[in-house]
């Protein structure tokens, strides 16, 4: 009989329900640890997740699943992806702020901290940033996006958590077949609707999403991880090469370049902000190139083939083959971040 297999400890994952954190939970579960579920409504995941109820605001029972953990890391907050009115803007403000103010109490309640928390944050501090080129280092931007990330980093920075190594991650456009942007574009460029956006030249900072589970997890294991790292892939694209490559990737040669006015009078239809399409920025991975964590895709047309390939031979071909290389790639991350 083979033996069980010894678990390498818990790790919280606040607000982990969402497409992100469905992803990292079950990267984590296949790298030997159990994952923790923090969330407002217990859905359906993994068949070996638990889920713990927690409010994002306040301490409660769910704060016990810390104790002892080997990482927590926060994911939690409001979707940006609506009309952005005085009552939304105040949701997405206070549901980071609160989550990140909550988790830090928690912590500091333990009498075995948890060993790292891995805070997720936006590259939309760095604002519309055209064709500057953005690494950790850059200044903020302006807006309203910018004004929720900085109260969201201030928030973070403000932890005094002695015994628990902080690490935040300014996330880019997170790539995958299961949630976020993607399945939603395939649908309008599958309708030929997938044009040009605007003028095209607003950059998409992007991340396959195995890349994303492989980073947290190097944050995790990776003891000299501390601080503030651009989590996207070293090759950000402009909107129309970004488009582009997907109307190939589905085998629609053409789509009509969508234009301002009409992208503006789509969002009120849509009910989100127009300024989620029409402004981008152009971020590096400075830190994590600089100290060697290997990204599995840096390449656009490749990530699109690996997340749209379609048809039952994509699902047969897709569970053996994506088993294969997680288990190289979750099994010794430090491995991977060697030179």
């Amino acid at each position: 009989m083979s033996e069980a297999r010894v678990s390498k400890g818990r790790v919280v994952l606040a607000g982990g329900s969402g497409f992100l954190g469905r992803a990292l939970a079950e990267a984590f579960e296949r790298a030997g640890y159990e994952p923790v579920v923090l969330t407002r409504r217990v859905r359906q995941m993994g068949s070996r997740v638990r889920q713990v109820v927690w409010d994002g605001r306040t301490v409660g029972a769910w704060a016990r699943e810390l104790e002892g953990a080997a990482a927590v890391v926060n994911l939690a907050g409001r979707s940006v992806d609506c009309r952005h009115t005085p009552v939304h803007r105040r949701e997405i403000v206070e549901s980071r702020v609160d989550s990140v103010e909550a988790v830090g109490r928690a912590i500091a309640a333990c009498k075995e901290p948890p060993k790292v928390l891995v805070q997720a944050a936006s590259l939309a501090v760095y604002g519309d940033a055209g064709r500057r080129v953005c690494g950790e280092d850059a200044p903020a931007g302006r807006g309203f996006p910018v004004e929720v990330c900085l109260r969201w980093e201030q928030t973070f920075n403000s932890l005094e958590l002695p015994a628990t190594r902080k690490v935040l991650l300014r996330i880019g456009f997170v790539l995958g077949r299961d949630g976020g942007a993607l399945p939603k574009l395939a649908r309008l460029a599958r309708l030929y609707l997938g044009g040009t956006v605007g003028e095209g030249h607003q950059y998409v900072s992007w991340l396959h999403v195995r890349d994303f589970c492989r980073l947290v997890l190097w944050c995790v294991e990776n003891t000299n991880a501390e601080g503030v790292y651009n989590a996207s892939g070293p090759c950000p694209v402009t909107n129309a090469e970004f488009m582009c490559e997907l109307r190939c990737a589905l085998k629609r040669p053409w789509s009509p370049r969508l234009p301002v006015w009409l992208v503006r009078l789509g969002a009120l239809f849509l009910r989100t902000e127009p300024a989620l399409a029409l402004e981008g920025r152009r971020c590096i991975p400075d830190r994590l190139v600089e100290e060697h964590f290997k990204f599995l895709y840096t390449n656009l047309e490749s990530a699109l083939a690996d997340l749209l390939m379609e048809g039952k031979s994509k699902k047969a071909k897709g569970k053996s083959e994506e088993a294969a290389r997680e288990t190289i790639s979750f099994e010794s991350p430090m491995t991977a971040a060697k030179p």
